[in-house]
């Protein structure tokens, strides 16, 4: 072509009469037109002549004729097969001894009719997205759970509720009860606002379970001006932060795996280990400082006394500091609900 001749790439040449390279090399060792030398005409009357262009297409043998895509349309859309599915419609069919086609082809054919869509009242499965709160003081995030405890006999459980500020990991409110309900977790919540001088957190996470929507909890929520959050169905690591507090609960030196006596053996332990946790437990995730400091701020002073102190350490002998740098002592400033890979690691350890 001229514009291939004035230094166009053969490419773009090529396309715009419609051909590809492979065809224009083909053409050109069969001893056809020149394209490099002939005219937009020229190459436009050999295209015609292409036999691409004029080829018939065979319809396959084992094709379905119009009449029989006809009658798997109308066989889906029966009243009795409307709501079922290809793989429920063609085992029943064959149970009558009719055979129109297989799955594979009821689902192609339904697509092509543009009816390949859910059938029956079950509705699509809905995407959430993943709770992404992130909690920079007290009172922002609660967080929330009930765990099985064993009873004096085998197959016999107490129910332990949790409820934990997100920020300092201080645990608010706890009650251990025979069962479970809502109600329950409504009188921990309670409590715990009252405990917090009648402050509510803005958010309260939990899992997706049913006892956590219940409508007196939901109401206390309401009447507080809390808001409600869940953890996305079958994913645990939505509320890690709860799920490391219970795994502490039950490593603890002191934790009876044998069972706990009574009811009221299992509210005095647990009164313990609250005590404990909240005011001399050093939280890795919180560099090392008691949740009661953290929840209080009194957790800056604190590290910035350790700073003081390792500094005078390191004048005094520079040279246990190799590299010269001190350990990090600064405080922690925000929690995330869905801790990153890096942090997931250090929950185990809290």
């Amino acid at each position: 072509m001229e514009a291939n001749n004035a230094g166009v790439a053969l490419s773009v040449a090529v396309r715009e009469v419609g051909i590809c390279e492979s065809t224009y090399e083909r053409w050109r060792k069969a001893g056809g037109v020149d394209v490099g030398t002939a005219s937009p005409e020229e190459v436009v009357a050999s295209i015609v002549e292409d036999k691409r262009l004029t080829r018939e297409y065979l319809v396959p043998p084992n094709a379905l004729s119009d009449q029989e895509r006809a009658e798997i349309v109308k066989v889906c859309a029966a009243a009795e097969y409307s709501s079922l599915p290809p793989s429920q419609i063609v085992p029943a069919l064959a149970d009558q001894g009719i055979y129109l086609a297989s799955e594979s082809t009821f689902y192609r054919v339904l697509r092509s009719a543009g009816l390949n869509k859910r059938r029956g009242r079950v509705g699509l499965p809905r995407k959430r997205s993943k709770p992404n709160h992130v909690a920079k003081g007290p009172l922002e995030v609660w967080v929330t759970d009930i765990s099985y405890l064993p009873g004096p006999i085998k197959g016999l459980f107490y129910y332990l509720y949790f409820i934990m500020d997100l920020y300092s990991r201080k645990i608010v409110g706890y009650e251990i009860y025979e069962n479970e309900s809502s109600e329950h977790l409504a009188d921990v919540l309670n409590k715990a606002t009252l405990n917090e001088g009648s402050r509510a957190p803005g958010i309260l996470h939990s899992d997706n379970g049913s006892l956590m929507k219940g409508t007196t909890l939901l109401a206390l929520c309401y009447v507080l001006g809390i808001g409600s959050s869940y953890s996305r169905p079958r994913t645990s690591n939505d509320n890690a932060h709860m799920e490391s507090m219970f795994r502490t609960v039950k490593y603890c030196a002191s934790y009876p795996y044998d069972g706990f006596a009574s009811l009221e053996a299992a509210r005095v332990w647990i009164e313990g280990f609250v005590s404990f946790y909240n005011q001399e437990h050093h939280h890795s995730g919180l560099n090392f400082v008691t949740p009661n400091q953290k929840h209080n701020g009194e957790d800056v002073a604190i590290l910035a006394q350790r700073v003081l102190v390792y500094e005078a350490a390191k004048a005094k002998n520079p040279k246990r500091w190799i590299q010269g740098n001190t350990r990090n002592w600064e405080p922690v400033v925000s929690t995330s609900l869905v801790p990153a890979n890096s942090e997931s690691k250090t929950l185990a350890q809290s």
